[in-house]
Parts: structure tokens; C-alpha cells; sequence
């Protein structure tokens, strides 16, 4: 088995050549505006996950994914032969969903301020149902035995 860090280092430098081919060396139209966010390697270093987000809408993320997956043989050779390893990884690309979750958590984040604003306005305007101080004071009994 392989130590974490021969993994940990050959997912970095698969990122980087697997960058480097959708930057320069990958030609198809389909392939859209594409961020190469993590990769890793699996302990036997025979497979890699590479995770990936597109800008732009689902159309362009489909066909950023039909690119993708029709490269994947030319991006695995490259890595082979830039990584100088016996056994190159198979490589499968994941869509990240990074982007997605943040958004949800902006979104849940700004939901969360609305509602504590709106609180704090009801309550700067809001009164006591009975007397302010519910409380008797030992002031309150020496006045009301006399």
C-alpha cells in the first residue's frame, strides 16, 4: 500500500497536468469554462477522482461533461507520461458542487439575517402584556402592609 503522502503528491501534480491539457491541448467546442478544483488519488494509486465546476448554466456544464468524458483517454496518456509512474491512474471526473452549496448557504445565510432583522423590529416595538416588572420588591410589601 501506498503512503498518503506519494498519493497526496501525485494527486497534485495529476491537477496540474490534467489543468494544464483542458487549458492548452483539449480542442472541443462543447468544453466550456472549466476549474480543475481537486483531485485524489486512491491509496494503490490506480484511480483518481478529479472534481471539476464549469461557469455557466446546466447546458454548458452537460456539454463540459460530454468533453470531458471524450478526452478522458488523450488526459489520461498525458498524465502517464507526465507523471513517469508504471501504472497510470484511470481518471473520472466529477462535477463539484461546491458552487451549489454555497449558493444554498448564501442563500440560507441571508434568510437567516431577514428573519433576525424582522425580530428585532417586533420586538423594538413590542410591549409587556402585564406590568413591565412582574417582580415584588420588599418595597412593594412594606407598602402594601401600611
Amino acid at each position: 500500500m501506498a503512503d498518503s503522502g506519494r498519493a497526496r503528491k501525485l494527486a497534485e501534480r495529476v491537477q496540474q497536468v490534467v489543468a494544464q491539457m483542458i487549458d492548452t491541448k483539449v480542442k472541443d467546442p462543447r468544453l466550456g469554462f472549466v476549474t480543475v478544483t481537486d483531485v485524489r488519488v486512491t491509496g494503490d494509486l490506480q484511480h483518481a477522482d478529479v472534481y471539476y465546476t464549469v461557469l455557466g448554466d446546466d447546458e454548458a456544464r452537460q456539454g463540459s461533461a460530454q468533453a470531458l468524458e471524450s478526452a478522458k483517454g488523450l488526459i489520461r496518456s498525458e498524465v502517464g507520461k507526465q507523471t513517469g509512474i508504471r501504472l497510470t491512474p484511470t481518471l473520472a471526473f466529477h462535477l463539484d458542487a461546491v458552487p451549489e452549496t454555497a449558493a444554498h448557504l448564501e442563500e440560507a445565510l441571508a434568510e437567516a439575517a431577514r428573519r433576525d432583522a424582522e425580530v428585532a423590529r417586533l420586538a423594538a416595538a413590542a410591549r409587556y402584556a402585564g406590568d413591565a416588572d412582574p417582580y415584588r420588591r420588599p418595597e412593594d410589601a412594606d407598602t402594601a402592609q401600611d
